[in-house]
């Protein structure tokens, strides 16, 4: 909340032609938070957010909401972390947790990176199918070079630019989507607040659960929150990226919240509302071309390539942030850790998407992966901004404590409900 009152602060002092720090100060921190929007509207939400609402109407629309919700908390305590320690969340594990607790989490985090890049490569190659007619596999290839050539060439800020248009590309191209169709805002009003699991839902459910709340943007946001390098000896720099990080965190996820919830409100109406229970992503866009008209099938597939293109680029920063964290290194893209980390993430996923035969299932597997993983993420980012010799006098309050424990256990019931269900 004080992010906001700065923020109203410094547009106050530009009004009245008072210096605020040499501009807009809040732009300077905006981006980090983007970078991990980006990684919660990729190919895999796609994927289970289109078989929420084709298979279920508007009924889970409370999972965008309350995964969302949770979201938050998460990403603007991981950030604190970052911004106060000066350690991302995978060096902080294996500065302050024993090595066989740190080394058994932080490999399945680097799993879940690969599980990641499944879905986000995947999504791309799919998009160029649709566009170009280039098949899936060779498409694949195409994606994963175009990544590694802006990961292994380019900074953080660069990056971000990048990651910026791409987000409002998809944002405007959903915008015109919902204009097009015939939308019951009264149904999906009650299915963002109201709780619902029919039955046979749980994969779903939980492969929403992955999509929005993601193991490796926990590791991400902290990562790129403490590569700003600010002075963590001033006490009053600390206490504004705290609040900038705040405002950033929130517009970030409430962007990343209403494009989730137009691709389910999207799949609700055109097609659980014709009957069309969508199975695959090319399905989809063949069948909007009937139901809104014939553009809104190429944008379909536009903005997929691009969510496809900008979440690949997260997923290998974050597998290239969690293994350099292995060996107590800060990302770096000149370092063979980080090189070897992101190169992981990338060629494992293509390896894997060559025997894949189903990709929407793949899709819809690789998100139910990430939520498995998430609490172990959730429970080991509780104990380091917890603890007072990690975060000193900025470590959890007991309600911030209390939060993040109702979160992970809240995750952590929705995964034993998974379970039971293969009974």
């Amino acid at each position: 909340m004080f992010g906001i009152k700065h923020f109203l602060q410094d547009l106050k002092d530009i009004k009245n032609h008072k210096p605020v720090h040499g501009g807009l100060e809040i732009f300077k921190y905006i981006g980090p938070g983007l970078l991990v929007t980006v990684g919660f509207i990729d190919p895999g939400n796609w994927a289970s957010n289109i078989a929420a609402g084709s298979n279920y109407g508007y009924i889970l629309l409370w999972m965008v909401t309350l995964s969302t919700v949770m979201l938050i908390f998460l990403q603007h305590n991981v950030a604190h972390l970052g911004i106060v320690s000066g350690l991302c969340l995978s060096e902080a594990a294996t500065l302050y947790t024993p090595k066989p607790v740190s080394r058994a989490i932080l490999t399945s985090a680097v799993l879940a990176s690969i599980s990641t890049s499944i879905a986000e490569v995947i999504g791309a190659a799919i998009a160029l199918e649709m566009l170009f007619n280039i098949p899936m596999r060779a498409g694949a290839v195409i994606v994963v070079a175009v990544v590694s050539y802006l990961l292994y060439s380019n900074s953080y800020r660069k990056i971000e630019k990048y990651i910026i248009g791409f987000v409002s590309i998809i944002g405007v191209s959903f915008i015109y989507e919902l204009f097009m169709a015939n939308v019951d805002w009264g149904q999906a009003a009650t299915g963002w607040v109201t709780p619902q699991i029919p039955d046979g839902s749980i994969l779903i459910i939980m492969s929403v659960l992955g999509a929005v709340v993601m193991p490796h943007n926990l590791f991400l946001h902290s990562e790129i929150i403490q590569s700003r390098q600010w002075n963590l000896k001033d006490d009053k720099v600390i206490k504004k990226q705290l609040d900038y990080e705040f405002v950033d965190t929130l517009f970030s996820m409430i962007v990343g919240w209403a494009i989730n919830s137009a691709m389910i409100i999207l799949a609700a109406a055109t097609f659980f509302k014709s009957g069309i229970s969508v199975s695959e992503l090319p399905q989809a866009k063949t069948l909007l071309e009937p139901l809104l008209g014939k553009y809104s099938a190429i944008i379909f597939a536009v903005a997929l390539l691009f969510a496809g293109f900008a979440s690949s680029i997260t997923s290998g920063m974050a597998g290239g942030s969690i293994l350099a964290g292995m060996f107590g290194e800060p990302y770096d893209i000149k370092d063979n850790h980080s090189k070897l980390g992101v190169g992981i993430s990338l060629i494992a996923a293509l390896v894997i998407i060559l025997f894949i035969t189903d990709p929407f299932k793949g899709l819809i597997i690789s998100q139910m992966v990430l939520s498995v993983q998430l609490p172990f993420t959730i429970f080991l980012q509780i104990y380091l901004t917890s603890s007072k010799k990690v975060m000193g006098k900025y470590s959890n309050t007991l309600y911030t404590k209390i939060t993040l424990l109702i979160t992970g256990l809240i995750v952590t019931y929705l995964n034993v409900l998974l379970f039971i269900s293969f009974f």
